[in-house]
């Protein structure tokens, strides 16, 4: 038997918080990869919400219903837990895109996917756009220092440079395609669409944001992409 049992002590819970014992109360099991997952989440939604400086660790630890301490016990401070919040952040993205499976389809429909994942990856997750505001106010520092993420994007860049190497071959693309400015504009499709979409509705008195509106933004999007990898050099 434990010494804590003779004691009558409490067992700390999953999140380093004191739960008291009780006939009711049953003792989580620890489980460190569903805190830090948990930890790491609400740094992320208190970190878009109120920028790098403006976030709080205390309010990082409300969030995830977690002791300060495990914040400080997994991450050492702030900064490093912004940095792991950042590379989660892009490696989701990444990973969704290695999913696609992009080889297995001829260029167009390759390019097609690549688009319409892109755009409803930032639909899905508007917490991504805001979260690259933040770093891009930052001047990207906490990016700069990330070792892997070079790594992480090269497969990205090498995918669309095949893809549009296979176009080429067949006929339907142009051959003089930069593959990071492909993807720039790629991404600038959606993001700008998502992250803008509360004050174009304003301005242009359509809620961007309905069904409808998003459909057609998506297709012209895939369109443009498209049109641009079709259209001859001049």
């Amino acid at each position: 038997m434990d010494e804590r049992d003779n004691l009558g002590l409490p067992e700390p819970d999953a999140v380093g918080i004191t739960a008291p014992r009780g006939p009711e109360t049953a003792v989580r099991p620890r489980d460190p990869e569903r805190t830090k997952a948990a930890i790491l989440k609400a740094a992320r939604d208190e970190f878009c919400a109120e920028g790098f400086n403006g976030a709080r660790v205390d309010a990082i630890a409300a969030r995830a219903k977690a002791n300060k301490r495990l914040l400080y016990h997994y991450w050492g401070n702030k900064e490093a837990l912004y940095s792991a919040v950042l590379f989660d952040a892009y490696s989701e993205i990444r990973r969704g895109e290695r999913e696609l499976s992009l080889g297995q389809f001829d260029p167009v429909e390759a390019v097609g996917r690549m688009v319409r994942f892109t755009f409803r990856h930032y639909l899905a997750n508007p917490w991504f756009p805001r979260l690259l505001a933040v770093e891009n106010l930052q001047n990207a520092r906490f990016l700069k220092q990330l070792k892997d993420i070079p790594q992480l994007h090269s497969p990205l860049v090498a995918e669309l440079q095949a893809i549009v190497e296979r176009g080429s071959a067949a006929g339907v693309f142009r051959s003089d395609v930069d593959p990071v400015q492909l993807y720039i504009s790629i991404a600038g499709l959606g993001y700008f669409y998502v992250s803008n979409m509360n004050t174009l509705s304003v301005i242009f008195g359509r809620d961007l944001s309905g069904f409808a509106m998003v459909q057609e933004r998506e297709a012209q999007a895939v369109q443009m992409v498209l049109d641009y990898l079709r259209t001859k050099p001049a």
